[in-house]
């Protein structure tokens, strides 16, 4: 097994540092990356025995699929055809939010209330243009390793106690591992872990009414607020956090977040801790089906996982653009 940045700090000694529960300055060759660093050359090269087949699965949903979206700043975009002659066609994409539908989030998307962008990068570069923490750093150097599919689905249903996504429930850490349990499975230092609920399946598949109902409540499937999530991403090496949920926490945040008062601008969630502080890449609608059903059926549960976010210059997310193979 790969080992990846052995030197670097358990997570409890990052509550030490300034922001604390930051890896501020853990990762000097390339400090703009963040957690990806831990997904490596070495990470790569193992990713690739998980390629037997041939197999090829697409991550990503429509840039369409969630309209309206569920967070309300945002549209869906709208697809026109342009034309100079009768005989060529070109398009453009009006109101484009690159966060609309599947999406990762770049480390411009949340500063640590009180301290700044990942890293200390200064308030007056984080503007349009500016290569400063965009998402581009992941698209020059795409995000490429061993991707591990946790179904927590999966696991619920199998002990009688399927999720009812309506009401928007909390998940807890040890779901990961239990989950992982089951499947036979481990994560291994620079993963990229993609966690399945079947939320954004339900979601798609709801009526207008259900959808309509929980997009004004603000209310989806998460991880609950805690600081377990952040020590067991970190702990784990983990290099992107993927989900199936719109915001990878639970929606309303619970009442005793930990955060509340660190984090009062979006009361409690945990986006400080895992964007600003940590340097997480995150994923979130992504359309996990497919793989899912090919891993129940087949038992493996891992693959070659590759993500290029759009190269746009100072991008806050973007589509992942997110391929397994196997």
């Amino acid at each position: 097994m790969p080992e990846v940045n052995p030197g670097a700090p358990a997570y409890a000694q990052l509550r030490g540092n300034t922001p604390p529960g930051s890896s501020w300055g853990v990762f000097r060759d390339d400090p703009e990356r963040g957690m990806a660093n831990f997904a490596g050359p070495a990470q790569v090269l193992d990713a690739v025995a998980a390629v037997d087949r041939g197999a090829v699965f697409s991550l990503d949903h429509a840039l369409d699929a969630f309209d309206p979206p569920m967070a309300r700043a945002r549209k869906a975009p709208h697809h026109e055809l342009l034309s100079s002659h009768p005989e060529a066609r070109d398009d453009v994409l009006r109101e484009f939010y690159p966060q609309a539908s599947s999406q990762v989030d770049g480390l411009r998307h949340r500063r640590a209330s009180g301290h700044g962008f990942y890293g200390g990068v200064a308030d007056e570069d984080i503007r349009p243009g500016s290569p400063a923490l965009g998402v581009q750093r992941w698209a020059e150097k795409p995000i490429v390793g061993r991707g591990v599919v946790i179904d927590v689905e999966g696991l619920l249903a199998a002990e009688g106690r399927p999720l009812d996504h309506r009401a928007g429930p909390a998940l807890d850490v040890e779901l990961l591992d239990r989950a992982l349990h089951a499947q036979g499975e481990r994560v291994r230092p620079g993963d990229l872990v993609l966690v399945h609920t079947g939320w954004a399946r339900w979601f798609l598949d709801a009526d207008r009414d259900v959808r309509g109902e929980v997009r004004a409540a603000r209310r989806a499937t998460g991880f609950r607020q805690s600081a377990d999530l952040p020590a067991w991403l970190w702990d784990h090496q983990v290099a992107l956090f993927a989900t199936d949920t719109f915001a990878v926490e639970v929606l309303p945040v619970v009442p005793d977040s930990p955060y509340r008062d660190s984090a009062p601008e979006d009361a409690g969630m945990m986006h400080q801790e895992l964007i600003a502080k940590l340097g997480a890449p995150l994923g979130e609608l992504w359309n996990l089906t497919d793989l899912v059903a090919d891993s129940r059926r087949t038992g493996r549960w891992d693959a070659l996982l590759v993500v290029k976010p759009l190269h746009l210059v100072g991008g806050v997310g973007s589509p992942p653009n997110a391929t397994a193979l196997r």
